[in-house]
């Protein structure tokens, strides 16, 4: 093999290398699956920064008259293999790093299913909880208006992500479609996914993450001496992805015993009913209070033994304190980026087995792009259609993370990221670099 090293890379860029940067521990994870496959430099140095990266500043008038200035980015990380897709994030903590490793999550985990798109972010610094639902209209609005054709359906096509759903899809659809020439305007609502069903939106697409996860979960219990209905599990974060989860497991028979959320930590012994705590969780903003539970300290969750432990909430919610404390024989990513790469060593030195998010939350992205196909179609797909062929694709994708981990003789995560970019190569090997 080549003697390039991350940090080599890294220092051509002209990164200042610091191994706690989100950013730099994503592309980390993609230079040493480079280093295993021998890929050749122009790849790493490619792969290591993203295409484009925007940054607007724009005002919102607030409900008193007053205006407040917000910022928001859209990264535009990788084209290789089709537009540029990936959500659009709100959320307080919002920054260019944060939003430019999710941008490469979003690369990989489109090569890794083989859809013909690449991998993009968004965002904008605002608590949506802290504004009201006409202020989050108009900051959505302005937002659109503000990236204006840096997306579009062709180009660039944003979805959901933390903080935002399918209304604000809908708001930011709308936005974009006032700006084209009325020959045009049907196909403008393909510029985002995960929109509401009445306005272009697929079945299958509010549920989809979570799905995706249950399905690469088939793949690979048995590996792990598991099957659904004699499994225990614990959720971080309640929102879409984790409800979803919860209530897809539970329907294969699995049993959800513990939940934490920014509320606090619930438990049931004989397992908490997924349903009813999805309903609580709408009328009450968190998982704290549910009648049918005990409250319990943070330490107690992690502390907790169950077969699966699903971090499902936000980035780098599981580091060294937390992987030393974790009680379960996987942790299985719905999120993006939960484990930090000390927590993960911990994980692995403790034996315990780590189910990464590139694969394991990849059915969002997936149903997206059967969303953006059916609109660029003018065509409307049964659920049943969406999942067979979500389930399809995550079977695929799945088996090529095992093969790639016994070709290689590499843990889950860098297998993920070897089958992703292995993908990527062949198709810039072909292509070429331009001119």
């Amino acid at each position: 093999m080549t003697a390039y090293t991350n940090e080599s890379v890294l220092t051509e860029l002209g990164f200042r290398y610091d191994p706690s940067d989100l950013y730099q521990q994503v592309i980390g994870l993609v230079l040493k699956s480079a280093e295993i496959l021998d890929a050749p430099r122009h790849l790493r140095l490619i792969m290591a920064q993203p295409m484009n990266e925007l940054i607007v500043h724009f005002p919102v008038r607030m409900d008193d008259g007053s205006y407040k200035l917000y910022k928001g980015y859209r990264v535009q990380h990788n084209n290789i293999l089709g537009p540029y897709k990936g959500g659009i994030r709100f959320h307080q903590d919002v920054s260019l790093d944060h939003v430019k490793a999710l941008s490469v999550l979003m690369t990989m985990k489109a090569a890794l299913v083989r859809l013909p798109l690449g991998g993009a972010k968004g965002g904008v610094q605002v608590d949506p909880r802290a504004i009201s639902q006409d202020e989050l209209m108009r900051l959505t609005r302005r937002f659109t208006s503000a990236i204006g054709d840096n997306i579009g359906p062709d180009h660039d096509i944003p979805a959901p992500d933390v903080g935002t759903n399918a209304q604000v899809m809908a708001w930011m659809a709308d936005t974009f479609v006032n700006f084209l020439p009325g020959t045009q305007r049907w196909l403008g609502q393909a510029v985002v996914t995960g929109k509401p069903l009445e306005f272009g939106g697929s079945y299958g697409r509010e549920k989809a993450t979570g799905q995706g996860l249950v399905y690469v979960l088939d793949e690979l219990l048995p590996e792990l001496g598991l099957r659904f209905d004699q499994t225990t599990f614990s959720l971080i974060g309640y929102g879409n992805v984790g409800s979803w989860t919860g209530r897809l497991m539970q329907d294969r028979g699995a049993t959800l015993k513990a939940v934490m959320d920014h509320t606090g930590s619930i438990y049931n012994e004989k397992g908490l009913d997924t349903l009813t705590l999805a309903q609580h969780v709408v009328f009450t903003g968190g998982v704290a209070g549910y009648p049918d539970s005990e409250p319990i300290s943070d330490k107690d969750f992690y502390g907790m033994q169950v077969d699966l432990l699903i971090p499902a909430a936000l980035e780098q919610m599981i580091d060294v304190e937390h992987a030393e404390m974790i009680n379960c024989k996987a942790v299985v990513e719905g999120a993006n980026a939960p484990t930090t790469p000390q927590g993960q060593q911990v994980l692995t030195d403790r034996g315990i087995a780590v189910l990464p998010a590139v694969l394991c939350n990849c059915g969002g992205v997936t149903v997206s792009y059967m969303e953006w196909k059916q609109n660029r179609a003018a065509e409307t797909w049964d659920a049943e259609t969406v999942d067979e062929r979500l389930r399809q694709h995550m079977t695929a994708a799945a088996g090529r993370v095992k093969l790639a981990s016994h070709r290689y003789g590499c843990d889950m995560r860098t297998a993920t990221y070897c089958a992703a970019l292995e993908h990527i190569g062949k198709v810039y090997q072909i292509r070429g670099i331009f001119p």
